[in-house]
């Protein structure tokens, strides 16, 4: 089992920068990929970016290519993962999950997301 909490959303305005972070504990070890999501009001769940655990490889969504940014910092034990959010538009508002594929390729354990809001 691998426990996900997200951290950083907020409100924030049009232009503006925000940076998630999620923390991995438990069996780190059994990661695959970790990626995250958003899920915007009335629309479904969707995959934003994702990395590799092993490579490091990132890949991100037409809609936040070049604006987000997925990266990864150990610091001793402790390993997090970041998404960087720059020039946030309306429709970037969402909750934002944090996602680790453990021993596949699905994603099979969430944390409880986080909100961000951008409005003028």
């Amino acid at each position: 089992q691998v426990q996900l909490v997200e951290t950083g959303g907020g409100r924030v305005q049009p232009g503006d920068s925000l940076l998630l972070s999620c923390a991995p504990s438990g069996a780190i070890g059994q990661i695959n990929h970790m990626g995250w999501f958003r899920q915007a009001p009335g629309k479904e769940r969707e995959l934003v970016a994702s990395i590799d655990w092993i490579g490091g490889q990132t890949s991100s969504a037409d809609s936040v290519k070049g604006r987000f940014t997925m990266f990864r910092r150990d610091v001793g034990h402790t390993v997090t993962v970041y998404l960087q959010m720059n020039n946030l538009q309306p429709p970037d508002t969402a909750v934002y999950y944090c996602a680790a594929a453990l021993f596949s390729n699905e994603y099979n354990s969430w944390g409880q997301g986080t909100r961000v809001t951008v409005s003028s």
